[in-house]
Formats: C-alpha cells, sequence, structure tokens
C-alpha cells in the first residue's frame, strides 16, 4: 500500500503551535544549588568554580567535576539541572545572536563579512541564515497568544512586513488621534463655556459632565475617541430638543455658534 505524499507547507505559513521552551530562568540560583551539591561532596575543585552568574563557565566546570559527587541521587539532580540550563542556553543563542547580526549590520558589515562568523561559505548563505535567526526575534516580540514564526527566510520577511504594516497604521492612528485632539478640543471647550444656555435636560447634562471630565486630560487616542463619542452625544442630544431652531436672543447666540461647530465637525468625519 503506498503511502500517500506529504503536502509541503508554504514557507511563508507561521508554525501552528509554539514550540516548547525553558523561558526564563533564575540561572544564578540554579547554578548556586549545584555548587552546595558539590560542596556538600567536599569536591576540593569547588573553589576553582567559576561564580554562579558565569553560566557558561560554570557548565563547563561542573561537567568536567560530574564525577565528584558521591551518591546515585546528587549526580542526577545535577546531571538534570545542567541539561536545563544548557537548554537555556540554546534558546538564548539565536535571540542574541540575531542581536550581534543586527548591530553588525548597522556599523556597514556585509554578509561577506558575517559569513565566516556564521560559519558558512557563502554571502547568500549569511543572509539566509540570519533570517532564520531573526525568526527567534520575530516569535519573542509577538504576543504570547500569536503564531511562532517559521524559520525560513520567506516566513521572517513576511512576519516583518507584517510588523511594518501594524507600526504604519499605529502611527497613522496616532497621527490621526492627534489632528482630531486639534479639532476637538477647541470645539469642546466652547460646548463647556456655554452649557449654562446648552444645559437645560439629564441627558445633555451628563455628556458635558463627561466632557468636562475627560477634555482635562485628553492626550491617548483612547482619551480623543471618547471625547469624539461624548461630543457626538451632546450633539445628538441637542438635535432631538431641536436646539438649533430655539431662539437667538443674549447668550443663546454663542451656545448655537458652538452647536453648529459640534455638529459640523462630528458630521464631516
Amino acid at each position: 500500500m503506498s503511502r500517500s505524499a506529504r503536502k509541503s507547507v508554504a514557507p511563508t505559513k507561521p508554525l501552528i503551535k509554539r514550540p516548547v521552551q525553558i523561558g526564563s530562568l533564575d540561572t544564578a540560583a540554579l547554578v548556586g544549588t549545584l555548587r552546595q551539591l558539590h560542596e556538600d561532596a567536599e569536591d576540593e575543585s569547588v573553589g576553582r568554580m567559576p561564580a554562579d552568574e558565569e553560566l557558561f563557565g560554570a557548565l563547563l566546570h561542573l561537567e568536567t567535576n560530574a564525577g565528584a559527587l558521591k551518591t546515585v541521587e546528587a549526580r542526577r539532580e545535577a546531571a538534570i539541572t545542567r541539561v536545563r540550563l544548557w537548554e537555556y542556553l540554546r534558546e538564548q543563542t539565536d535571540l542574541h545572536q540575531a542581536r550581534a547580526i543586527r548591530d553588525a549590520r548597522a556599523a556597514n558589515a556585509q554578509w561577506a563579512d558575517l559569513a565566516p562568523a556564521l560559519a558558512v561559505r557563502a554571502p547568500s548563505a549569511a543572509y539566509n541564515k540570519a533570517k532564520r535567526l531573526q525568526a527567534a526575534v520575530l516569535t519573542k516580540a509577538s504576543p504570547g497568544d500569536g503564531p511562532p514564526v517559521r524559520r525560513t527566510p520567506e516566513a521572517v520577511l513576511e512576519a516583518e512586513r507584517q510588523a511594518a504594516s501594524l507600526a504604519a497604521a499605529e502611527r497613522r492612528a496616532q497621527q490621526d488621534a492627534a489632528r482630531r485632539h486639534g479639532l476637538l478640543v477647541p470645539v469642546a471647550q466652547r460646548l463647556l463655556d456655554c452649557r449654562d444656555s446648552l444645559d437645560d435636560d439629564a441627558d445633555v447634562t451628563y455628556w458635558l459632565d463627561e466632557i468636562a471630565a475627560v477634555l482635562p486630560s485628553c492626550q491617548t487616542p483612547t482619551q480623543v475617541v471618547s471625547l469624539e463619542t461624548y461630543v457626538k452625544a451632546v450633539v445628538r442630544e441637542l438635535g432631538k430638543a431641536a436646539f438649533d431652531k430655539a431662539g437667538s436672543a443674549g447668550a443663546a447666540v454663542d451656545a448655537k455658534l458652538a452647536y453648529a461647530a459640534a455638529a459640523e465637525l462630528v458630521t464631516a468625519r
């Protein structure tokens, strides 16, 4: 019976599941625990062991002197902890090497310069390897429930394109919020200045109070959206009361002009 051919996966398609990883560790504390095991075993070499913070050197020392532990239980505990620490180091390697490549490129290093350092023979191979390493950076930067980036140059380029698109959208949102802020604030303040002539029912009172609460600290896009919502609500409630057709004596003139400006702003969007 012939086996069905395995379907090829698009190189830009993200992984379905995040790989299981060690994650963050208090490596100094774990090395300290291993040091204590060797001290308890009266290992004479423990005095030459690197500091707890020097993870790589400490692991090499512990590997060389693993036989100094006298019991099977201690040797098993120490060996499993060393496995865990080496796995932690492995997880950090791609991330930090990718950052080093980024810094080298920022310092005008060519791919030909990086090929020997990446243990490849050609500039194109250095580029492709760097892109695969960048997958670790992009996966770490993605939200916890986001799909991990596949370790292919195509997937990394697609992830970088999406990240750039999201960043551009965020910049546009911030610019739009700044523009709306510049238009909304004086209109909202004008409504508050005329509230004695506007404030004639409970609904109008409520929305003007909301404007008064958010206006002094209206800076973020979310606050701008809230302010715009409140201004729209005031316009809506005044429209129900046919405020624009009310009398125009005294202070009511300024109030009608404030209402008209607010109505024009919220309907222009």
